[in-house]
């Protein structure tokens, strides 16, 4: 059984009529890698900030171990932080950087040579103590940054998008690096990041924000397979978003059709949101289709081609391996596990159409002919 180690309860955070945090609460549990992910602005970064002590809550409590800290300043927390800007001492070298806060804490000389050569180890840089700061690539830098952090001993790292300076095959190196490192110290990491492939990858629990709420705490694979509302749903990965009606349990309708899904407990007749995943949208010939639409859009990703479908004037995105041609008339099946219904929600209606999917293709503009995406 897990042992809690950090509790928010009731967290609210203002500057000046601005609410950043409203009523948070959150607990974290020992040795764990809890994520914080969210857009911009929606205010992980200051809960990071709030659990380090860098900040204080306009109202609510912060619990260490059961004792309320919200007056301990940053240093006597058991806490250490690793920021983007790894902020290393140029003027020292390697040795030196990750030794300084051993070297305030008056840790005898035998013992600082002991842990930092631990510490160098544990972050894939041993025999690196005498290199220069400056001679080291990012993704070296950040290591040392880490290696500083942990040679503390503290109970939690905080790290505030450490990953964010460095080039996109470092980073997913570095996703799996640092997990290990987490596995291996056993000590609590509190994550922020706006990169949802970065929380799934490394993560015990991901904590997805937005507007200063929590919107959903969950396990990446229930997250990502159980959103409970079209935010999570479109910010976890790629989501095509299709307003229902719950006919009973295991039906849901769309298009004026109904389809078998595994989603129960709605109420008979409930406006639902419907989440279809791109990579659970099989196409099939027209004829065996239980919707037909044209292809609009066709992206080669590699590995599979972004398909964009108009279905009566709203795109949905299918990935798939087989090839389909721009204005190609085609037909699609999704199995009953391939649906997942939501709640109706304020962020209904704002995701989840591709008529405008500007991430990483044109926006397109011309509407598609009458008809497309009638029921067969």
């Amino acid at each position: 059984m897990s042992k809690e180690l950090i509790r928010l309860t009731d967290c609210v955070m203002k500057f000046d009529d601005e609410v950043v945090l409203d009523h948070l609460n959150l607990y974290i549990n020992d040795r764990e890698f809890l994520t914080l992910l969210g857009p911009s602005g929606c205010g992980k970064t200051t809960t990071l900030r709030i659990i380090g002590g860098f900040q204080r809550p306009t109202s609510g409590d912060v619990f260490f171990d059961g004792v309320r800290i919200n007056d301990v300043p940053p240093h006597k927390r058991k806490v250490n932080t690793v920021f983007q800007r790894y902020a290393l001492f140029t003027h020292m070298n390697i040795f030196e950087n990750v030794a300084f806060g051993l070297r305030i804490a008056r840790t005898p000389e035998s013992e600082i040579k002991r842990r930092v050569e631990e510490a160098l180890a544990l972050v894939n840089l041993p025999g690196y103590g005498k290199r220069s700061v400056n001679a080291l690539s990012g993704g070296q830098q950040q290591r040392v940054a880490i290696a500083r952090a942990i040679v503390n001993r503290p109970q939690v790292l905080l790290l505030d998008e450490p990953l964010g300076a460095l080039d996109l095959k470092l980073r997913k190196d570095m996703q799996i690096e640092l997990k290990k490192i987490q596995q291996q110290v056993g000590i609590t990491f509190i994550y922020v990041t706006h990169d949802q492939e970065e929380a799934l990858t490394m993560s015990d629990t991901v904590v997805v924000m937005n507007a200063g709420k929590i919107q959903q705490i969950g396990s990446p694979e229930d997250i990502y397979n159980e959103p409970k509302n079209a935010f999570v749903a479109d910010f976890i990965g790629e989501s095509n978003i299709i307003d229902g009606l719950m006919h009973e349990d295991f039906v849901v309708g769309m298009y004026g059709r109904k389809f078998p899904c595994l989603d129960q407990g709605f109420q008979p007749g409930e406006q639902v949101d419907v989440v279809i995943r791109p990579e659970d949208i099989d196409i099939v010939p027209v004829d065996q289709g239980q919707l037909t639409g044209t292809v609009t859009e066709v992206t080669f990703k590699g590995m599979h081609y972004d398909i964009i479908v108009d279905f009566r004037g709203f795109k949905w995105l299918i990935q798939t391996t087989d090839y389909s041609p721009v204005g190609e008339r085609i037909g699609v099946k999704i199995d009953p596990d391939g649906f997942h219904i939501m709640h109706k929600s304020a962020y209904s209606g704002m995701f989840g159409d591709y008529s405008s999917y500007s991430a990483e293709y044109e926006e397109l503009n011309e509407e598609a002919p009458e008809g497309d995406g009638d029921e067969k």
